[in-house]
């Protein structure tokens, strides 16, 4: 089964993610901020990553996308995000800025998450 890492420095996500997603079968892997992810990257590239975009800094998220896509990482991001709640604004995919696959907001509804996540790793549709 696909190898899934969570990046999230918010434990009950990494937690939540973890178990929605072990519960279908995935095997999964999770990391508390843009640093250790990169290095769980490096040591065993996931198959898909889950990518908070807020963690120590409040565009960790998207400087590790851009970081990852950079290097050649050509697998499925899906961005966690609340901030389109928070701020008011909304924002896409966007190859330089937002070099993500997929949008979830926060709170994670467990039903979403996993569609989206199986649609990622079969390569059918984007909707970003």
């Amino acid at each position: 089964m696909a190898r899934i890492l969570v990046v999230d420095d918010d434990p009950d996500i990494t937690e939540a993610c973890t178990l929605f997603l072990e519960k279908e079968g995935f095997q999964v892997a999770s990391a508390n901020s843009r640093a250790s992810g990169m290095a769980a990257i490096s040591q065993d590239p996931p198959d898909l990553v889950i990518l908070d975009v807020m963690m120590e800094q409040p565009d960790d998220g998207m400087a590790m996308a851009q970081e990852l896509r950079r290097n050649g990482f050509a697998k499925p991001i899906l961005m966690l995000t609340s901030i389109s709640k928070v701020s008011g604004l909304e924002y896409g995919r966007d190859n330089d800025v937002v070099p993500v696959d997929e949008f979830q907001e926060k709170p994670v509804d467990p039903a979403t998450l996993i569609g989206k996540v199986k649609r990622l790793l079969t390569g059918e549709g984007k909707s970003c």
